[in-house]
């Protein structure tokens, strides 16, 4: 098993391009459950280009559920360094819902809608996302990370939790790897691009639409 090879960058829409009005903790929120959504895919697809056997169905949405996850802990980290702390509740809170109604739509195309009687998709993730969050909470920041502006930095122990709720996730022959994997390559990638667009969200300058680093298409 061998880390991810050499991929270009993933291009995110990360900038507000229309001066107006300011926007709300339910604006960002919006936005950056389009991102996280797109960095969780990019992280899948990573480790299936590492060779991790990463199946279809059952296996991809509990994958991906993982991901958010901890995405969602990161953000929810770097939100309490820029907002107040009810606005910080309402961002967050807006974050998860709208993962949990991509999510949804996702499971409910690809695998059906839950049965009669059972909690929704969108709900079971929720539940997931208070339960989990509370074990993320006792982890900390990385004490040796740069201030390079992008806020918080999960420590080791914080990552490498990722690394293992996504064992039970992938085939017994992927697991011994996933750890490393996760902590070398991609918690480091995806934690950086969710770094940068909290950033760039929260930037109240507006940009030129054409910058050529950002694309999101």
């Amino acid at each position: 098993m061998s880390t991810t090879p050499h991929t270009p960058a993933m291009r995110i829409k990360s900038h507000w391009f229309k001066p107006g009005a300011d926007k709300g903790p339910a604006d960002h929120a919006s936005a950056m459950a389009f991102i996280v959504w797109r960095v969780a895919q990019s992280m899948l697809k990573r480790m299936r280009g590492a060779q991790f056997d990463i199946d279809a169905g059952q296996p991809y949405f509990a994958f991906m559920r993982e991901v958010l996850v901890f995405l969602v802990a990161v953000t929810d980290r770097i939100a309490h360094a820029r907002l107040e702390p009810e606005a910080r509740v309402e961002f967050t809170v807006a974050l998860v819902r709208h993962l949990a109604r991509i999510l949804q739509e996702n499971e409910d195309d690809l695998l059906g809608p839950a049965p009669a009687g059972a909690p929704s998709h969108a709900d079971t993730f929720i539940d997931m996302v208070n339960e989990i969050t509370t074990h993320y909470a006792e982890f900390g920041a990385d004490p040796k990370a740069p201030d390079d502006g992008g806020g918080f930095h999960p420590d080791f122990a914080f990552v490498r939790y990722l690394g293992s709720r996504l064992e039970p996730t992938l085939p017994e022959k992927d697991r011994r790897w996933v750890i490393d994997q996760v902590m070398a390559a991609e918690a480091p990638e995806a934690v950086g691009i969710v770094q940068r667009s909290m950033r760039d969200l929260f930037d109240p300058t507006p940009r030129r639409a054409r910058r050529a680093t950002m694309s999101g298409e």
